[in-house]
Parts: C-alpha cells; structure tokens; sequence
C-alpha cells in the first residue's frame, strides 16, 4: 500500500508513477481527504485539549462553591462533538484505505517505462553447450508425450475435478515429485534458505497483506463457509508468517522457500493458451520470500533471481530473464524479472518464475516492521518473492527439450538421484 504521507510530498512523482503503470490517477482525491482528515484530527485535539483543561478546573471551582452545572452542559456539548468528529474522521480514513487497497505500487526508477509486454527488456540468455532452437527430427509436445509414456493423464483428470487439474500419473508423478525434491534441496543446501511447509488455505487479512484481495480477489477460489480461500502461491501464506510483528534488524535478511500446491481460477483467460499445462488451475511451486532491509532490497532482488537460475542450469534447461516493464508489473511489484524457458513444440519462451521485489508495499499492508539497532524506531521491511520455481511450464521445457527422435525422454543428470532412473520410455 502506498503512504499517504509520501502521496503528499510528492503527488507529480506518484501520478507520473500510476500513469507509467496504466493505473487509475488517485493523487488529487488522496490529497482531498487527507487534508479533511488533518482537519478533523486538528480540531478533535483542539476540542479534547480544551476539555481536559475545564475538567481540570472543575474541582478547584466547586471546591471554591461555585455552580459548575452549565460548564458540565458545555463539556457534554463538546464530548458529542468530539465523538461526532471521530466518526467523520474514521469515515475518511476507511475512504482512504479502501482507494489505496485499490491502488498499485509505484515502479522503482530503472524499471522500463512501457504499456504492455512487448514492451519488456531481455537481460540475458543461458543455453545449454550445443542447444539448437530447431530439432533435426519431429517434436513432440509436452501432451503427446504424457499421453505416449503414461506421464500425464489430463482427461482424466478433467472427469475429476474439471479442465485445468492435471493428473500426473506413473514416472510422470515420480518425476514431479523429484522435480519438487531437487528444487528445496538445492535452495537449502546451496542458496541458505530455511524451509517452511505453510498452510494452504489462508484468511482475508492474508490474502489482503500481500496484495491480492480487493484487486485480484476474482481470480481466488473461495470457500464461502469458511472464509478461507486456497492458495494461488505459497507467497501469500509465507509472507504473512510475520504480519503485525516488528523483527530484529540483526536477523535479516530472513529468507525462506517452501513447497505448496497452488490454485487460481484464471479467470478472464479465455481465448489464452490452454494446452495442457499452460493454462492450468492447479499447478505446484516451490516459493522462495525474503524479508530485507530497504538499503539492500535490490541486491536480495538480483541474488533470488540468481537462485532460480542455479536451478535451470543444473536442469539444462534453456532459459532466458526479461525485466518486466512498468505497465507489465504485477499490482505489489516495484521491479519484477521474468524467467522463461524454452518449449521447442509450442516454438517460444513459457513464463516458469517471476522474482519481485515489492518494496514496503506489502509490509505497509501487512504491518511487518524491523527496528533499527542505531535508532531504536521501527520501519517497514522490504519483502520480495520469486518461483523457484513452478513445475507446470518448467516440466514442459523439460520433457520437450530432453526427448529423443524415438520418443523417449532422457531424465536431467540433476534428477536422476531423486526418480532412479534415467531414461522414461
């Protein structure tokens, strides 16, 4: 969430902001409320202060004899003010609040200034020794080869639950379980994350704190008599691992990864691609979240990103990392990297991470605070999240790119501890 204070001190900055991210310009009705709102709180001070004076004066005056009865009419008079004035004031304030929910984080000055992804910057390429982008024989995608090796079972699947819920079936389970495995175990043992298996059903005041309630709440599933909604990343409950809590500068930066199925209705994606994985509503992620301090957010930013590449390359996956432009940036994200791998069926690059950094946008709305050792005061923390990484498209670059003109799927070196075996076929 944006604050207020900084809106005010620098509306050109955040309108200029809002535009570059093709958002709605909240400047001047911000401004307008909260110069309503400074009113009210100056005049509801003004009117306590006087009355905690009269109430200090009313003792010494019957001690003296007088009749204080109309200075009590006086006081009740201005108490009812003082409650009228509170109400208008927390009106102001939910008016406030609800604009800002609505209202998108502002992008970090070298983000690209663009209006759509065709607009994004690739940073860089890594290729395996001796890819090529065209095969010698016939590829084929990621749903043949389920189909023809029992890897993948997406009919069935649809009979089960309904288009979008995959079901892994034989090696295929075997290696989406390995996949899962290698994936935690190279963020613990090689990067200096600490695991954490969280819930996978979350409140409103989580879905909320990290950004995806009001804006993006048609998109959740939601179970109405409960008031729960199933996770769409394992970012939502990780982060709100320390809502409403101030933490120890000297423990940051706090870096976490963990596993999690997650669930997305997408909805607004018909006419999208669809095949197979590439539009599902139930994928699994390994997530990896950090909580940072502001004067090194950047730097956490680029080591994450690098994290989720170690992956891909220890998978010899061919991969590349666009820098998201500003009108392509998710709702929360002040700079975002994008990493897609390579499908050689579908002939392009498949999203498989995304690595943010959000700033104190999340933390404002979380209320996640650190104190600082020098001044003793606590600030919001920077968080960040990035996939590390989702399986669903990563899976399809792995069994495209690794098959052979037979039809069999050679399994990455970096997996074959995990499956036991090494050839699928």
């Amino acid at each position: 969430m944006l604050d207020v204070k900084f809106i005010r001190e620098n509306p050109e900055v955040v309108r200029q902001g809002l535009l570059n991210k093709n958002a709605k310009d909240i400047v001047d009705e911000i401004l307008q409320l909260d110069e309503q709102r400074r009113g009210f709180i100056s005049k509801t001070e003004e009117l306590k202060a006087k009355k905690n004076q009269v109430s200090a004066e009313i003792p010494k005056l019957k001690k003296a004899g007088q009749d204080t009865s109309a200075i009590f009419e006086e006081m009740k008079k201005v108490g009812d003010e003082i409650t009228q004035l509170d109400s208008q004031l927390k009106e102001i304030e939910e008016k406030i609040e609800n604009i800002l929910r609505h209202t998108p984080n502002l992008a970090h000055a070298s983000v690209p200034v663009g209006k759509s992804a065709e607009e994004n910057v690739e940073v860089r390429r890594w290729l395996p020794e001796g890819f090529k982008f065209e095969n010698d024989f016939k590829v084929l995608d990621h749903v043949e080869l389920g189909k023809k090796l029992s890897l993948l079972d997406f009919e069935r699947g649809t009979k089960i639950s309904g288009s979008g819920f995959p079901l892994y079936t034989g090696k295929g389970a075997t290696m989406e379980r390995a996949l899962i495995n290698f994936m935690l175990d190279t963020h613990l043992q090689n990067h200096g994350y600490t695991e954490v298996m969280p819930p996978i059903l979350v409140n409103r005041d989580s879905m909320k704190g990290t950004g995806q309630i009001p804006k993006m709440e048609e998109d959740m599933y939601f179970i109405e008599k409960d008031g729960l909604y199933p996770i769409p990343t394992a970012e939502v409950p990780i982060t709100n691992i320390h809502r409403d809590e101030i933490l120890a500068e000297k423990d940051l930066t706090i870096k976490y990864v963990g596993y999690s199925p997650c669930f997305r209705r997408e909805a607004g994606s018909y006419g999208k691609d669809s095949k197979g994985f590439l539009r599902v509503h139930q994928f699994n992620k390994v997530e990896m979240v950090k909580f940072a301090k502001p004067d090194n957010s950047y730097d956490e930013l680029e080591a994450m990103t690098n994290d989720a590449e170690n992956i891909l390359k220890a998978l010899n996956v061919p991969y590349r990392i666009l820098m998201l432009c500003t009108g392509d940036l998710s709702f929360s994200a002040a700079k975002c990297y994008d990493i897609e791998t390579w499908s050689p069926a579908e002939n392009k690059w498949l999203e498989a991470s995304s690595c943010s950094n959000f700033e104190a946008f999340q933390a404002r709305r979380a209320n996640i605070r650190y104190r600082k050792e020098e001044t003793k005061k606590p600030e919001f923390v920077h968080t960040l999240n990035g996939s590390g990484l989702a399986t669903s498209r990563l899976m399809v670059s792995i069994m495209e790119n690794n098959q052979t003109p037979e039809g069999k799927i050679i399994v990455p070196k970096a997996l074959q501890k995990y499956t036991g075996f090494e050839v699928i076929g």
